[in-house]
């Protein structure tokens, strides 16, 4: 008689493969990923618009950590043009952030993750 239930081809479940190794490796996976976040976090990031007229610093964490601005761009009759430089310099920076953080948890090939 048939038995019913359970994992097909017995104990080991998932194509053979062992669940204390698989829960092993996940853990060891979650692990790395912890370190990648953290180590992201903490690097800087740094973005320049208007040929170098403006610098921003970024943290991997996405806190701007300072703002640059040469003197030569300050133009009280021109403040939207200050203004676009810096937006265009803070989102690049940004941007460095995303992508650094797509790199680093793209390696890990988890479905649904990114």
């Amino acid at each position: 008689m048939a038995k019913r239930g359970g994992f097909p081809g017995g104990m080991g479940g998932f194509g053979g493969m062992n669940i204390n190794k698989l829960m092993k490796e996940a853990k060891k996976m979650q692990a790395d990923m912890e370190k990648s976040q953290e180590e992201l976090t903490s690097r800087v990031f740094e973005a320049t618009a208007g040929g170098g007229a403006v610098k921003v610093k970024v943290l991997g964490s996405k806190s701007l950590q300072s703002i640059e601005i040469s003197k030569d761009v300050v133009d009280p009759d021109d403040v939207e043009m200050l203004q676009d430089l810096i937006l265009t310099c803070i989102n690049d920076a940004l941007k460095q952030v995303d992508n650094a953080q797509a790199d680093a948890l793209g390696q890990y090939n988890i479905p649904g993750l990114m």
